[in-house]
């Protein structure tokens, strides 16, 4: 299974490069091709996350020969495409352009980042809230109930008190 993933990371890269070097040419702006763009960090990060994931399978397929081999060849090639589409965006559309879209792409997953942690806790103070407010409303129903026992008590003690 962590081979036809790894593959599915590689096929993605693989396809991602072809349609941006058959279509890099013809493009107006880089907005044209942003999608393959996008597919193809897709696929190399699922290529590094699958190198760096450590599977459920036994010791011989994870430390075989064969599986590092074929990890650090995928993740090399990876790279390699990448480097390549970096090359042919700064020559279309000018030199810096493709660090300027590295540059974006690292601005927005540190603000997804930031946002995530953010929601987060806010989702940990709204929980902390409800507490306080449920323990609050708790000792508020006890103390209201301990009121009426005590009066119902008083009232049947002086009720006991008038017959006798």
């Amino acid at each position: 299974m962590v081979v036809a993933e790894v593959l599915t990371g590689i096929s993605l890269v693989k396809a991602s490069v072809d349609f941006i070097k058959s279509n890099i040419s013809t493009c107006q702006d880089i907005s044209q091709i942003a999608g393959q763009i996008d597919d193809l960090f897709r696929g190399e990060k699922e290529v590094q996350a699958l190198r760096n994931k450590k599977s459920g399978t036994g010791l011989g397929d994870q430390f075989g020969v064969d599986t590092v081999a074929k990890e650090i060849i995928d993740a090399r090639l990876a790279a390699e495409q990448l480097q390549e589409v970096a090359t042919i965006v700064d020559m279309r559309f000018g030199h810096g352009t493709w660090a300027g879209i590295l540059a974006e792409r690292a601005k927005r997953i540190q603000e997804a980042k930031e946002a995530a942690a953010k929601a987060r806790r806010e989702q940990v103070r709204k929980a902390a809230e409800m507490e306080e407010n449920i323990k609050m409303a708790l000792g508020i129903f006890a103390i209201v109930a301990i009121v009426i026992g005590l009066f119902i008590f008083l009232m049947v003690s002086i009720a006991r008190a008038l017959e006798v």
